[in-house]
């Protein structure tokens, strides 16, 4: 994956769908957005979709780094009671293009459980308008 091309997709359909930027743009956005103090994820548009971007608040928050992150099928990022739940937003996210206050239980690579809220998920798109993936972002967890 181009990390550079991939975060000008996350920056520009943020802003496309919620009216204002993620972070600040024109200067190394690649590195700013891998080094925000919230997360960012995203994933991919495969039958079971696999992350393909984690900054690194959210690489830590999983405990996983780039390699473990990018190879796992999102749906394990929410334990197996809660797929249902996350299934229905994504499905909601691919029809309305976004959904501005996401809230849920998701799990780390140890099996640490953590309560997000206010998250924002919307659809990504290419610059020619198709749909490429997914993505989300939060800053408010808590540990459970």
């Amino acid at each position: 994956m181009d990390r550079t091309a991939h975060t000008t997709h996350l920056l520009d359909n943020y802003q496309r769908c919620f009216g204002e930027v993620l972070i600040e743009r024109g200067n190394n956005e690649v590195e700013q957005l891998m080094a925000a103090p919230f997360a960012v994820l995203s994933h991919g548009t495969q039958d079971d979709p696999i992350f393909n971007y984690g900054n690194q608040t959210a690489l830590t928050l999983f405990e996983m780094d780039w390699a473990t992150l990018t190879a796992l099928p999102s749906r394990f990022s929410a334990e197996p009671m809660h797929r249902e739940e996350r299934q229905q937003l994504l499905n909601e996210v691919t029809n309305k293009g976004y959904s501005a206050s996401y809230r849920g239980i998701r799990i780390s690579a140890s099996g640490r459980r953590f309560y997000i809220d206010s998250a924002r998920i919307w659809s990504l798109r290419d610059s020619s308008g198709e749909h490429i993936g997914q993505a989300a972002m939060f800053s408010d967890w808590q540990w459970l």
